[in-house]
């Protein structure tokens, strides 16, 4: 499923930068090392864009934490929507539908979440 989304794309895959630690610790925790050898190796030849969290965003990813906050929403979900917000994207490829699901963002209604 999310093979087949990734291989599917037709326009650039940005990655916040703070995802890129989850899936690290994802990866080396349930499956193998070598996958995150695999993602770094992805990102060097161009295959993702990772976009780092700017100054810009804090406030908002603060506001996102104090919002949700009974919805244990933590940091790096809320600097994802910062950064779509930012970017102006709106889609987001997540299996977190329960969290991303619920968060309004500022620029659309809800964001369309993939895979669906």
């Amino acid at each position: 499923m999310c093979k087949a989304l990734i291989d599917g794309a037709s326009e650039t895959l940005v990655i916040p930068a703070p995802v890129l630690v989850e899936a690290d610790y994802l990866l080396r925790r349930w499956l193998h090392a070598g996958l995150s050898l695999h993602l770094l190796d992805d990102i060097v030849n161009g295959a993702f864009e990772v976009e780092s969290v700017e100054p810009v965003d804090y406030p908002r990813i603060r506001e996102l934490c104090a919002r949700y906050e009974d919805s244990d929403l933590g940091f790096v979900d809320a600097s994802v929507v910062a950064i779509a917000e930012r970017l102006g994207e709106d889609k987001i490829a997540t299996l977190d539908h329960r969290h991303f699901g619920m968060i309004r963002p500022r620029h659309i209604d809800a964001f369309r979440l993939l895979p669906e």
